[in-house]
């Protein structure tokens, strides 16, 4: 008998769009010889299920069960491709541990604290892992320009504490555009990174982990044809992305591991993709870590999986029927 998995999409956040199409690029990838598969769309407390026929059907948030053809039904596993919340930032993960119910992304710590960009990379920091000076303001609290000029310099970044896709985020070059940096992504999140500027190149870099096997994907190169990786660049075709990377071997290697080791101190599951600037001197800096990276066609963790010449439908059973094998135990 088939498995019955359920794509998690949609989430309450500007990345819902991106996110549906992630599910629709899984729903290609996946095994359907061997599973049964349904999107499952949520924003709010609006959960539905996307049936065979093209209809929808509520989730009964109860047991996380639909009704299909007058018969309940329930879901064996839970691929989330939510880029946001409640998907990306724990939310989920604890619901479905209460559940019961395996799921293929981090458990509930490593989402919430990776979610987290300015508590990830201070964490990350006590493991030596460089990454920019930055302030983070909560909501209610403020800085004066001049104490961001001193603190972190121009230019600078101004981006949402907890989101992604690159909403919210400015590329702040002169006092004067501060202000409106830090009110653009706070609509985005209630707290808010400045974050020092490094010049460099960007690169990303996925990998996986099951008990039998790590893999770590080749390196891609991410050259932006605007003023950082923004979103236009992300989904406006305004980027060169080059997989493998065009960096030493050494290098490359440097990255590899390390993606690797932060793989293992976060306590990672599934598959993760960490961005990085790589500064003067190959220097590996820390950007972000995403815990449910983007699934279309086109994005990066498609993109690296067939330059390393693997089936990412055999990853992603890889990945669902690990998780089931750890159930058993």
């Amino acid at each position: 008998m088939k498995r019955t998995i359920a794509i998690v999409a949609g989430g309450d956040s500007s990345e819902l769009p991106v996110s549906l199409r992630s599910a629709q690029g899984l729903y290609t990838f996946m095994d359907k010889a061997r599973y049964q598969l349904y999107i499952v769309e949520m924003k709010g407390h609006r959960w539905t299920v996307h049936l065979l026929d093209g209809s929808l059907t509520p989730i009964d948030r109860n047991d996380f069960g639909f009704i299909e053809n007058g018969e309940k039904k329930h879901f064996d596993f839970a691929y989330i491709t939510i880029h946001g919340t409640p998907g990306e930032n724990g939310l989920l993960q604890g619901y479905f541990d209460m559940m019961g119910i395996p799921y293929s992304s981090c458990n509930v710590l490593a989402s919430a604290l990776t979610f987290n960009k300015f508590s990830c990379n201070q964490y990350l920091k006590s493991f030596g892992v460089k990454a920019a000076d930055a302030i983070l303001l909560r909501k209610g609290q403020s800085i004066s320009d001049q104490e961001v000029i001193n603190k972190i310099g121009l230019p600078c970044f101004v981006k949402p504490n907890a989101g992604g896709s690159s909403y919210g985020i400015t590329k702040v070059k002169r006092k004067e555009q501060i202000r409106p940096a830090i009110e653009k992504a706070a609509r985005e999140s209630p707290e808010v990174v400045i974050e020092a500027f490094m010049q460099g190149t960007e690169i990303t870099c996925g990998c996986y982990k099951t008990t039998k096997k790590q893999t770590v994907f080749p390196i891609t190169e991410v050259v932006s044809h605007n003023e950082f990786f923004d979103t236009d660049a992300k989904y406006n075709g305004e980027v060169e992305e080059i997989t493998p990377a065009r960096i030493q071997e050494e290098t490359a290697e440097r990255i590899r591991k390390l993606t690797s080791s932060i793989y293992d101190i976060l306590g990672c599951s599934g598959i993760i993709r960490i961005d990085y600037i790589l500064t003067e001197g190959d220097v590996i800096n820390l950007l972000e870590i995403n815990t449910t990276p983007g699934m279309t066609t086109t994005s990066f963790i498609p993109q690296q999986v067939r330059a390393a010449g693997l089936d990412l439908g055999d990853v992603l059973t890889d990945i669902i029927e690990d998780k089931f094998n750890e159930c058993r135990k």
